[in-house]
């Protein structure tokens, strides 16, 4: 629920967090330390126009969120994005997989209505959710987000873990490779390219007559019984919980925390990758170990995109 705009509570600071996935632009005002969120607008991402088009809008979007604020008497410090993209330890883009800011002046331009800074779209929601949300209550957890893709971020005292370059949020990109004993035929699998929100697309795309444009469509098809997407969304989830549950088995968490449209998502894709991730955690002691859906939901990634703001002002106070 979104705060009351209006109040000014004491002591709060003020910054705009914008979470741009391959789906969506989620944007809003967020004050600290409390972590709420005072109001919010989304607007479709549509990345395939370019790299140009999806910065425009951004800036838009960041105009009237800053209008918004001033006109509540809210002082905005600065602006955190988390993009859809690797991000690494200077918060510089380094990859144009989906949005391509690479070559773009997209800090520069943000930077003009209010300080910005970039950060992972895997690691901001896992700050929020190790701040306000359900990893506050463990004090090492991963945090998985599925939608468009599929990444992840370990979280070890509360601090997202980035990696010796910032790339430490690859779980489901490069294909996972096997020989068939008997044939010697060869699969690279890519998790992505089988088990994420357009991948399921396509794939029920192939093989039904009627065609479906989102991932939320199949899992409502195979919710309504279609058997075709029942199959597909189970064997997605499968292959999911397979290479969670060899996380869990590497890096040994207390806690999976899981976010993304897809896995904000009950029903049948949900129960396969949770049965599929325990079937293949190799511990005993970690087979019962909690698998989490976001408590902050959708509004996850804007928290923690703002949060860096927060968390980057207070460490400079030190």
């Amino acid at each position: 629920m979104l705060a009351d705009s209006t109040h000014n509570s004491a002591g709060e600071i003020y910054a705009i967090g914008i979470d741009v996935g391959g789906t969506k632009i989620a944007a809003g005002i967020v004050s600290f330390p409390s972590g709420k969120l005072w109001h919010r607008e989304t607007i479709p991402t549509l990345p395939a126009r370019g790299g140009e088009g999806v910065l425009a809008d951004c800036i838009s979007l960041l105009q009237r969120l800053k209008a918004h604020a001033d006109d509540s008497g809210h002082q905005i410090v600065g602006v955190g994005v988390g993009i859809a993209e690797l991000v690494n330890l200077k918060g510089e883009i380094t990859s144009e997989y989906l949005i391509k800011w690479r070559g773009l002046s997209a800090k520069e331009q943000l930077s003009q209505i209010s300080p910005t800074q970039f950060e992972s779209d895997a690691r901001a929601p896992a700050l929020a959710e190790a701040l306000f949300g359900a990893g506050r209550l463990f004090s090492n957890f991963v945090y998985l987000t599925i939608g468009t893709g599929i990444s992840y971020c370990l979280v070890l005292d509360g601090q997202p873990y980035a990696g010796a370059h910032g790339h430490a949020i690859m779980v489901a990109s490069g294909a996972l490779t096997s020989e068939c004993e008997k044939c010697g035929a060869v699969q690279d699998q890519v998790l992505e390219e089988f088990a994420a929100g357009p991948s399921l697309v396509a794939r029920y795309n192939a093989r039904a007559s009627v065609q479906l444009s989102s991932g939320q469509a199949v899992t409502t098809a195979a919710k309504s019984g279609d058997p075709i997407a029942q199959e597909i969304v189970r064997s997605a989830g499968a292959a999911l919980g397979n290479s969670v549950g060899f996380l869990i088995n590497v890096l040994d968490p207390q806690a999976v925390v899981v976010g993304g449209g897809l896995g904000l998502a009950d029903g049948l894709y949900w129960d396969s990758f949770a049965a599929s991730t325990r079937k293949h955690i190799w511990s005993d002691v970690s087979q019962n170990l909690p698998i989490l859906r976001a408590e902050l939901g959708d509004d996850a990634g804007l928290i923690g995109a703002a949060a860096i703001i927060w968390k980057d002002r207070s460490n400079n106070k030190r």
